[in-house]
């Protein structure tokens, strides 16, 4: 018996522009964020979100700012791939999005109040994108980094993680799951507070399915080898949820670290 082929996973920088292609599926596909995430930002920054100046960076579809405008905020996106903001300014055409990324950010000094990225921290380089966060935010203001990762005491998404990591060699939920204060910023500048928080939601096996294939691993392996495996893991989940409907869970990791106020 041959063991599963396990390819070597893609490039970084293949990795971080491979969204370009699928921004559609992604904005349709992809998980939102709970109330209880941004009550949390409330809390750690000590800032209500409403009528706080926000740069959402890595902003992709829009789907973090929406939320944020949702609870007040005035926003404006940051996103480097073309695919994404042009699916952004579709679904968000009021919104300001102007093309850059977090390790040199079209902002001025001292504007912003919060600094968020939301499932784009891990594609930033922590020694220019750290300093990058303490110019554009204004002293006393808040830098914001949050993912959703799929809670691993589910026995059904433990089996399907294992299932990813035997077939591509790399488990996406922990790579983000495993993002601490140390490697957010090895350099110890900011002091970043932990806080999960757990949702879940249900949606048709057919979206659960493209949310996997918009991410980076599945877009980077080529789309034979995605169909392939989505097929087989079509079969694993009707055993789990014959009636087509799949419980999605999350656990949101957030870092927050606020910058000293001005002396």
């Amino acid at each position: 018996m041959t063991s599963p082929r396990v390819d070597p996973p893609a490039g970084h920088a293949a990795r971080a522009h491979s969204f370009n292609a699928a921004a559609a599926q992604y904005a349709a596909a992809r998980p939102s964020y709970p109330p209880a995430l941004f009550e949390a930002i409330e809390e750690l920054s000590g800032r209500r979100l409403s009528g706080s100046r926000v740069a959402d960076v890595g902003a992709g579809t829009g789907i973090a700012t929406a939320r944020l405008r949702e609870h007040g905020a005035d926003v404006l996106a940051v996103e480097p791939g073309g695919g994404m903001a042009a699916e952004f300014r579709r679904g968000l055409p009021e919104v300001p999005v102007v093309r850059g990324n977090g390790n040199a950010l079209p902002l001025a000094d001292h504007r912003f109040d919060l600094l968020t990225y939301a499932q784009a921290w891990h594609w930033t380089d922590p020694a220019l994108s750290v300093p990058e966060a303490l110019r554009v935010l204004r002293p006393g203001g808040a830098l914001a980094l949050w993912w959703n990762t799929d809670a691993p005491d589910v026995p059904w998404i433990a089996a399907a993680n294992e299932r990813t990591r035997r077939r591509f060699g790399l488990d996406v939920s922990a790579e983000k799951r495993n993002v601490d204060a140390r490697v957010a910023d090895p350099s110890g500048r900011l002091a970043f507070t932990r806080r999960e928080v757990r949702w879940s939601r249900s949606v048709p096996l057919d979206t659960h399915l493209a949310n996997i294939a918009s991410h980076s691993v599945f877009l980077t392996h080529g789309e034979d080898r995605g169909a392939a495996f989505l097929a087989e893991e079509r079969e694993h989940l009707l055993a789990v949820f014959p009636d087509g409907i799949v419980e999605e869970t999350y656990v949101v990791v957030l870092l927050l670290a606020r910058t000293p106020e001005a002396a």
